[in-house]
């Protein structure tokens, strides 16, 4: 077994907490070829991205207070399972609509991984802590989601689309044998939950009804929902738009996801200097800023593929900086619901982001106008929903 506070720990949950980011950027190449050897629409195949967020949000809702109950370890692993095997019936869909329902299965398996590794971080090192370690923890998932699109672009080259679901299987194994020999349970007696419905529908009651909880969490989505929108719309608009090759897509992901890493980091090194609430100010202001000028790019049809880029890697140095400190801000005042806590903050976070791909799906131009829009509206949300639930809040809460 390796200790609780090792950094073999840390990489094994940073490789769980990736299970979601894995799942989406492997096979982003592949969307633009979907629609003919799927015989789908552009739409159909935004669904198999949106659908699989709509399923990471409602199970997060089962799983925090199924471990709070019955421990970490026994829900993440049943989670893993059936990641690896709709993985694997990914592999072999032969229609759009087959390949929808086993992201939707995929989605419930994979959504252990952030719950309950974000869960499991706040067991071990406590709300001042968790902070520091999930900026850590951050830089080193960011090392998967930086290959993963070039390697599934020559994947898609070499073989297949198939190739990539495969893949993923593989990995989901891999690392369910991993936690079931290494890893330790972290839930500690004292704080197991009652699985009592009425117990369930308080303690979410509890949450809802703080204003430090809604406003971390929100600050936290609307961040990540700007990562989605470029999701969603980024393989369409570089691949099509901008005639960047399928195999190269990966390339710009990759200096995407270095400017997420930059972001961690400065979270890491600067979050117990300056606190959450200043990281905080600060990664919002910015995440604003660069999306409204991508925004203000495409009013004005100046449409500029390193210009796209170049903000998009700001937005991300922005995400970097806000997702650690606000998911340690969300669940730092509940220890005893800290799976709880954890599981409505993922579903917040995946339902707005479902919600927001579908909608720069079904929007899509063509150009870049409406991912931008997007990347720039979630910019803006997450810099009011700091100062006006935030701030205001009286330092002692």
């Amino acid at each position: 077994m390796f200790l609780p506070t090792s950094l073999a720990t840390i990489l094994v949950l940073a490789s769980i907490v990736a299970l979601g980011p894995l799942s989406t950027d492997m096979y982003l190449p592949s969307l633009p070829r979907l629609t003919t050897e799927l015989n789908a629409s552009i739409d159909q195949v935004q669904v198999t991205l949106s659908i699989f967020f709509a399923g990471f949000a409602v199970a997060q809702l089962l799983y925090g207070p199924l471990a709070d109950r019955f421990g970490r370890k026994s829900i993440l692993l049943a989670g893993l399972v059936l990641f690896t095997a709709a993985s694997f019936g990914c592999a072999t869909a032969t229609t759009i609509e087959e390949l929808i329902l086993f992201r939707f299965l995929q989605a419930l398996g994979a959504c252990g991984g952030p719950v309950l590794g974000r869960t499991m971080i706040r067991d071990i090192y406590g709300p001042t802590q968790s902070a520091r370690v999930l900026s850590m923890m951050g830089t080193i998932m960011a090392l998967a989601p930086a290959v993963a699109p070039i390697i599934g672009g020559y994947m898609l080259l070499a073989f297949n689309w198939s190739a990539i679901f495969i893949f993923l299987g593989v990995y989901g194994a891999i690392v369910t044998f991993i936690i079931m020999f290494k890893i330790q349970e972290s839930l500690q007696p004292e704080n197991v939950n009652s699985l009592h419905p009425l117990t369930i529908l308080r303690n979410y009651g509890q949450l809802l009804r703080s204003r430090v909880f809604l406003g971390y969490t929100l600050c936290c989505s609307f961040t990540f929902s700007g990562l989605f929108s470029f999701l969603s719309g980024s393989s369409f608009v570089l691949i099509d738009f901008f005639g960047v090759p399928e195999a190269n897509y990966g390339f710009y992901f990759t200096a995407i996801v270095l400017g997420y890493m930059t972001g961690a980091q400065l979270s890491q090194r600067l979050g117990s200097r300056f606190g959450i609430n200043k990281m905080l100010v600060i990664g919002t202001s910015l995440a604003s800023l660069s999306g409204g000028l991508m925004f203000a790019a495409s009013l004005l049809e100046a449409h500029y593929l390193y210009w796209v880029i170049g903000c998009q890697v700001f937005f991300m140095v922005a995400v970097g900086m806000v997702m650690p400190q606000a998911m340690a801000g969300a669940m730092g005042p509940f220890p005893k619901m800290a799976g709880t806590a954890s599981a409505l903050l993922g579903f917040t976070q995946s339902a707005i982001a479902a919600v927001v791909g579908l909608v720069v799906g079904h929007s899509h131009t063509g150009t870049p106008t409406i991912m931008s829009a997007s990347i720039a509206l979630m910019g803006a949300l997450a810099l009011l929903s700091y100062l006006f639930i935030i701030k205001p809040i009286p330092p002692e809460v």
